[in-house]
């Protein structure tokens, strides 16, 4: 009877003991597919993050290359308005300082009338003043300056 007992918890070990190398490769490749994956998604955010910055990279070599052939026609116009005389070379100079200004004033027009007729229609002048400054607005503004200031600021760092 002991035989038959020690037979049997011999047999149920010897094959628990066989099995477990199997399930320990299994779990271990169960964890390598994880440490794979990790692997992959850290490659593709890394790829991810090189493109963005060969994008910004190539943006800023455009934007270079376009300031450098605004900079160029500037001096040619001021060159040739020089040479029409005083007269013209004033108005030269004052004409992109009049357009933005004329800009300016059409648009600043627009949203007081548009604040405008929002309160009398009987808006909250708090609700109508925030929905009135939008995303476009402050790129337009961000435009403007950018024109104006930075645009003066590279060219006082390259001289």
């Amino acid at each position: 009877m002991w035989e038959l007992l020690f037979g049997a918890l011999g047999g149920l070990f010897g094959g628990l003991f066989r099995l477990a190398p199997e399930v320990l490769k299994l779990l271990d490749k169960k964890s390598e597919r994880k440490h794979e994956l990790a692997m992959f998604t850290l490659q593709t955010d890394l790829e991810k993050v090189r493109g963005t910055f060969r994008m910004e990279e190539r943006y800023a070599e455009y934007s270079t290359v376009q300031l450098d052939t605004i900079k160029e026609a500037f001096k040619e116009q001021a060159l040739t308005a020089k040479e029409a005389g005083p007269f013209v070379s004033a108005i030269s100079a004052l004409v992109r300082p009049g357009i933005t200004w004329a800009l300016f004033f059409m648009y600043a027009t627009v949203k007081i009338a548009a604040l405008i007729m929002a309160i009398t229609a009987g808006g909250d002048w708090k609700e109508v003043v925030t929905s009135a400054w939008g995303a476009e607005d402050v790129a337009m503004f961000n435009m403007v300056l950018t024109f104006w200031f930075v645009g003066r600021a590279i060219e006082k760092y390259q001289k």
